[in-house]
């Protein structure tokens, strides 16, 4: 062994972790998990405490997506819009209370009920830098749900500039409105029950 190091790869090709926690009612904590697998992706991980169909019904059907899917300081998904189908398109527009809107359309590439989607996706006003491709898997895990998120991005500018955005944070609050919402959609089903 001669003591020398072994190069270390460009910081550009680490693999990073972020790591976010959420405290939910109760004692539960979530945490989500953001990773970088490779120059393009964004790849986001976290637990649900609910069934893979119910998770999955929120993320595709829009009178479910309306009840959770809201950014922060006043943007509401006013518009939402789906035909969940291969070939078949979205569209999403948020509102925001001071009257700016922000809108995102795509098309589904692949749907396996209540396992995967992957969909396109692209802001009117593209901060991106070019469509998306996301891909989301559901995996049932002891009665929850492992969410896995992946956002392809068009360069590793527009994966950096998208993370530099503050999307994690962002993400992090979606993801504890969609806990509040399954919560409150499981508490709806017992009392009808």
């Amino acid at each position: 062994m001669s003591g020398h190091r072994p190069a270390a790869r460009p910081l550009a090709n680490r693999r990073r972790t972020i790591m976010s926690t959420t405290t939910l009612p109760g004692s539960t904590v979530a945490t989500l998990t953001v990773t970088t697998p490779s120059d393009r992706e964004v790849q986001i991980t976290r637990i649900f405490d609910a069934s893979r169909p119910m998770v999955f019904d929120c993320w595709t059907v829009p009178e479910l997506l309306k009840g959770w899917l809201h950014g922060p300081d006043g943007w509401r998904l006013a518009i939402c819009e789906i035909d969940l189908r291969v070939g078949g398109a979205t569209r999403y527009v948020w509102q925001h209370r001071d009257g700016r809107s922000m809108g995102m359309s795509g098309a589904y590439r692949e749907i396996v009920r209540p396992a995967r989607i992957v969909a396109t996706e692209l802001f009117d006003e593209d901060w991106t830098g070019g469509e998306t491709i996301g891909t989301v898997v559901f995996t049932e895990q002891a009665g929850k749900t492992l969410l896995t998120q992946t956002v392809l991005y068009a360069s590793q500018a527009a994966r950096d500039g998208a993370l530099g955005t503050g999307m994690t944070r962002g993400m992090g609050e979606s993801y504890a409105q969609l806990d509040a919402y399954l919560a409150s959609l499981q508490d709806a089903a017992k009392g009808a029950a």
